[in-house]
Protein backbone atom coordinates (compact mmCIF):
# COMPACT_ATOMS: atom_id res chain seq x y z
CA UNK A 1 0.00 0.00 0.00
CA UNK A 2 3.00 2.59 1.25
CA UNK A 3 6.41 2.59 0.15
CA UNK A 4 9.17 4.85 1.00
CA UNK A 5 12.00 4.62 -0.93
CA UNK A 6 15.21 6.12 0.26
CA UNK A 7 13.60 9.47 1.16
CA UNK A 8 14.93 12.39 1.59
CA UNK A 9 13.40 15.69 2.50
CA UNK A 10 15.24 18.79 3.02
CA UNK A 11 14.16 22.61 3.32
CA UNK A 12 17.01 24.90 1.64
CA UNK A 13 16.13 27.62 3.48
CA UNK A 14 17.08 26.55 7.05
CA UNK A 15 19.24 23.71 5.86
CA UNK A 16 17.12 21.38 7.71
CA UNK A 17 16.93 17.57 6.88
CA UNK A 18 13.42 16.29 7.67
CA UNK A 19 13.30 13.32 6.61
CA UNK A 20 17.06 11.06 5.78
CA UNK A 21 17.26 8.15 3.83
CA UNK A 22 13.72 6.60 5.22
CA UNK A 23 13.36 3.19 3.66
CA UNK A 24 10.35 1.23 4.79
CA UNK A 25 6.78 -0.37 3.55
CA UNK A 26 3.68 -0.92 4.52
CA UNK A 27 1.27 -3.79 3.52
CA UNK A 28 -2.58 -3.57 2.28
CA UNK A 29 -4.22 -3.84 5.67
CA UNK A 30 -1.94 -3.17 8.00
CA UNK A 31 -2.08 -0.51 11.20
CA UNK A 32 1.32 0.93 12.27
CA UNK A 33 2.18 3.91 14.32
CA UNK A 34 4.70 6.85 13.86
CA UNK A 35 6.70 7.69 16.74
CA UNK A 36 9.11 10.32 17.87
CA UNK A 37 9.87 13.07 19.71
CA UNK A 38 8.08 16.58 18.28
CA UNK A 39 10.51 17.66 15.07
CA UNK A 40 11.30 13.82 14.55
CA UNK A 41 10.00 14.48 10.78
CA UNK A 42 6.20 12.45 11.49
CA UNK A 43 3.72 15.40 10.02
CA UNK A 44 6.52 15.77 7.07
CA UNK A 45 6.34 11.85 6.08
CA UNK A 46 2.53 12.48 6.10
CA UNK A 47 2.39 15.63 4.27
CA UNK A 48 5.02 13.55 1.51
CA UNK A 49 2.01 10.68 1.65
CA UNK A 50 -1.00 13.79 0.76
CA UNK A 51 1.63 15.35 -1.71
CA UNK A 52 1.50 18.39 -0.54
CA UNK A 53 5.24 18.82 -0.72
CA UNK A 54 7.97 16.27 -2.74
CA UNK A 55 11.02 14.75 -1.70
CA UNK A 56 14.05 16.12 -2.10
CA UNK A 57 15.50 13.06 -2.79
CA UNK A 58 13.75 9.13 -3.78
CA UNK A 59 10.28 8.20 -4.28
CA UNK A 60 6.97 8.14 -2.23
CA UNK A 61 4.50 5.17 -3.29
CA UNK A 62 0.88 4.64 -2.41
CA UNK A 63 -0.96 1.82 -4.08
CA UNK A 64 2.12 0.85 -6.37
CA UNK A 65 1.55 4.38 -7.80
CA UNK A 66 5.13 6.52 -7.58
CA UNK A 67 2.87 9.73 -6.77
CA UNK A 68 6.40 12.23 -6.68
CA UNK A 69 6.04 11.39 -10.82
CA UNK A 70 2.15 12.30 -10.24
CA UNK A 71 0.15 15.18 -12.61
CA UNK A 72 -1.05 17.68 -10.64
CA UNK A 73 -4.27 17.23 -12.06
CA UNK A 74 -4.41 13.89 -10.24
CA UNK A 75 -4.07 14.72 -6.76
CA UNK A 76 -7.51 15.41 -6.41
CA UNK A 77 -7.88 11.89 -7.46
CA UNK A 78 -5.19 10.54 -4.83
CA UNK A 79 -6.42 12.49 -2.06
CA UNK A 80 -9.98 10.96 -2.00
CA UNK A 81 -8.49 7.45 -1.89
CA UNK A 82 -6.98 8.60 1.27
CA UNK A 83 -8.91 9.65 4.47
CA UNK A 84 -7.26 12.03 7.04
CA UNK A 85 -7.58 12.72 10.52
CA UNK A 86 -6.30 15.60 12.19
CA UNK A 87 -5.36 16.61 16.20
CA UNK A 88 -7.73 19.33 16.12
CA UNK A 89 -11.01 17.08 14.02
CA UNK A 90 -11.02 20.03 11.29
CA UNK A 91 -14.97 19.76 11.32
CA UNK A 92 -16.93 22.52 10.19
CA UNK A 93 -18.50 24.70 13.02
CA UNK A 94 -21.52 25.90 10.69
CA UNK A 95 -22.51 22.25 9.63
CA UNK A 96 -23.96 19.24 11.98
CA UNK A 97 -22.50 16.04 12.43
CA UNK A 98 -24.53 14.48 9.66
CA UNK A 99 -23.70 17.73 7.63
CA UNK A 100 -20.12 17.43 7.85
CA UNK A 101 -20.14 14.24 6.38
CA UNK A 102 -22.45 14.53 3.36
CA UNK A 103 -19.87 17.73 3.12
CA UNK A 104 -17.02 15.72 2.72
CA UNK A 105 -18.85 13.34 0.37
CA UNK A 106 -20.14 15.62 -1.99
CA UNK A 107 -16.95 17.42 -2.11
CA UNK A 108 -15.23 13.81 -3.30
CA UNK A 109 -17.76 13.45 -5.95
CA UNK A 110 -19.70 10.91 -4.03
CA UNK A 111 -23.80 11.43 -4.47
CA UNK A 112 -25.40 8.47 -4.36
CA UNK A 113 -27.42 7.91 -0.82
CA UNK A 114 -25.07 10.57 0.74
CA UNK A 115 -27.34 11.06 3.75
CA UNK A 116 -27.45 6.88 4.25
CA UNK A 117 -23.83 6.78 4.17
CA UNK A 118 -23.14 9.20 6.25
CA UNK A 119 -25.78 7.95 9.06
CA UNK A 120 -24.17 4.49 9.12
CA UNK A 121 -20.52 6.13 9.25
CA UNK A 122 -21.45 7.78 12.56
CA UNK A 123 -23.61 4.85 13.58
CA UNK A 124 -20.28 3.13 13.10
CA UNK A 125 -18.44 5.58 15.54
CA UNK A 126 -21.64 5.15 17.93
CA UNK A 127 -23.27 8.93 17.35
CA UNK A 128 -26.06 8.22 15.54
CA UNK A 129 -27.94 10.11 18.00
CA UNK A 130 -25.86 13.32 17.81
CA UNK A 131 -26.23 13.69 13.46
CA UNK A 132 -28.17 17.08 14.40
CA UNK A 133 -25.57 18.21 16.84
CA UNK A 134 -23.04 20.70 15.80
CA UNK A 135 -19.32 20.64 16.33
CA UNK A 136 -19.64 22.99 19.62
CA UNK A 137 -22.42 20.96 20.88
CA UNK A 138 -20.05 18.10 21.26
CA UNK A 139 -17.55 16.53 23.63
CA UNK A 140 -13.53 16.23 22.34
CA UNK A 141 -14.30 12.64 22.09
CA UNK A 142 -17.35 13.31 20.36
CA UNK A 143 -16.04 15.52 17.77
CA UNK A 144 -12.81 13.42 17.15
CA UNK A 145 -15.35 10.52 16.65
CA UNK A 146 -17.12 12.60 14.20
CA UNK A 147 -13.87 13.09 12.66
CA UNK A 148 -13.14 9.86 12.11
CA UNK A 149 -16.54 8.98 10.35
CA UNK A 150 -16.14 11.70 8.17
CA UNK A 151 -12.61 10.20 7.33
CA UNK A 152 -13.81 6.57 6.51
CA UNK A 153 -17.18 7.99 4.90
CA UNK A 154 -15.94 7.69 1.70
CA UNK A 155 -14.40 4.29 1.99
CA UNK A 156 -10.44 5.12 1.40
CA UNK A 157 -8.08 2.29 1.38
CA UNK A 158 -5.40 4.03 3.93
CA UNK A 159 -6.88 6.13 6.55
CA UNK A 160 -3.75 8.37 8.00
CA UNK A 161 -4.19 9.77 11.87
CA UNK A 162 -1.96 12.72 12.67
CA UNK A 163 -2.16 13.24 16.67
CA UNK A 164 -5.73 11.99 16.80
CA UNK A 165 -5.73 11.62 20.57
CA UNK A 166 -3.66 14.76 21.48
CA UNK A 167 -6.04 16.69 22.83
CA UNK A 168 -8.50 13.86 24.94
CA UNK A 169 -7.84 12.19 28.43
CA UNK A 170 -6.19 8.95 28.27
CA UNK A 171 -9.70 6.63 28.43
CA UNK A 172 -11.12 8.85 25.37
CA UNK A 173 -7.97 8.38 23.49
CA UNK A 174 -8.15 4.37 24.43
CA UNK A 175 -11.39 4.55 22.51
CA UNK A 176 -10.21 6.62 19.67
CA UNK A 177 -7.37 4.12 18.78
CA UNK A 178 -10.16 1.24 19.43
CA UNK A 179 -12.19 2.89 16.90
CA UNK A 180 -8.78 3.39 14.11
CA UNK A 181 -8.30 -1.10 14.87
CA UNK A 182 -12.18 -1.29 14.08
CA UNK A 183 -11.45 0.68 10.55
CA UNK A 184 -8.23 -1.60 9.93
CA UNK A 185 -10.06 -4.77 10.97
CA UNK A 186 -12.55 -3.77 8.16
CA UNK A 187 -9.75 -3.79 5.71
CA UNK A 188 -8.34 0.03 5.87
CA UNK A 189 -4.49 0.49 6.03
CA UNK A 190 -4.16 2.54 8.73
CA UNK A 191 -0.97 4.88 9.81
CA UNK A 192 -0.90 6.49 13.13
CA UNK A 193 1.34 9.42 13.52
CA UNK A 194 1.78 9.85 17.78
CA UNK A 195 4.20 10.94 20.63
CA UNK A 196 1.81 9.26 22.93
CA UNK A 197 3.81 6.51 25.00
CA UNK A 198 0.91 5.38 27.04
CA UNK A 199 -1.27 4.50 23.69
CA UNK A 200 1.33 3.29 21.99
CA UNK A 201 2.70 0.82 24.70
CA UNK A 202 -0.61 -0.39 25.36
CA UNK A 203 -2.36 -0.80 21.85
CA UNK A 204 0.45 -2.57 20.46
CA UNK A 205 0.95 -2.41 16.71
CA UNK A 206 3.76 -2.10 14.19
CA UNK A 207 5.83 1.01 15.33
CA UNK A 208 8.21 3.00 13.38
CA UNK A 209 10.37 5.09 15.28
CA UNK A 210 11.92 8.47 13.99
CA UNK A 211 14.29 10.38 15.31
CA UNK A 212 15.94 13.74 13.82
CA UNK A 213 14.44 12.57 10.34
CA UNK A 214 15.78 9.18 10.39
CA UNK A 215 14.38 5.65 10.90
CA UNK A 216 15.97 4.56 13.34
CA UNK A 217 13.56 1.43 14.50
CA UNK A 218 10.63 -1.11 12.46
CA UNK A 219 9.08 -3.43 15.30
CA UNK A 220 6.43 -5.68 14.64
CA UNK A 221 6.07 -6.03 18.11
CA UNK A 222 5.40 -2.36 18.77
CA UNK A 223 5.95 -0.70 22.31
CA UNK A 224 7.37 2.51 22.29
CA UNK A 225 11.04 3.39 22.33
CA UNK A 226 13.34 6.23 21.70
Amino acid sequence: MIQFHHVTKTYPRTHTHALRDVDFEVKKGEFAYITGHSGAGKSTLLSLLLRRILPTEGHVYVAGQDITRLRERRLPHLRRAIGMVFQDHRLLSHLSALENLTFALRATGNRGNMEQRALLALRQVGLAHKRKAFPIELSLGEQQRVAIARAMVTNPPLLLADEPTGNLDPDTAMEILELLNDVNIKGTTVIVATHSRDLVDRFKRRTLVLRNGELVRDDDRGGYSL
